[in-house]
């Protein structure tokens, strides 16, 4: 079964939060979680990309495949801006639900 976080308690997503959320980030992927879902996130800048990509990095090292749903249109626009879209799979959230 795909774990999911929901990221609930995060609904920005910027350089005055991103250490938290890394941390937070971090901790559910050693806890087995494989899909960050942002439904809740409404405003991101650029540092919620380099959250992301670090995200990816730890799971790439701890041997898994990380994916996302629901990503706010502003932060696809930054990964896009930057050349790291590809890095970020925006993965419909239907296909996790069984």
């Amino acid at each position: 079964m795909v774990q999911t976080n929901k990221l609930e308690n995060i609904d920005t997503l910027t350089v005055h939060n991103a250490k938290a959320a890394l941390v937070q980030g971090f901790d559910a992927i050693n806890a087995g979680q494989t899909v960050f879902d942002f439904g809740s996130v409404k405003v991101a800048d650029s540092s919620a990309v380099a959250v992301l990509l670090a995200w990816q990095r730890a799971a790439r090292t701890a041997g898994v495949v990380l994916s996302y749903v629901n990503l706010p249109v502003s932060l696809k626009s930054l990964a896009a801006l930057y050349g790291v879209d590809a890095f970020l799979v925006d993965t419909p959230a239907n296909l996790h639900h069984h």
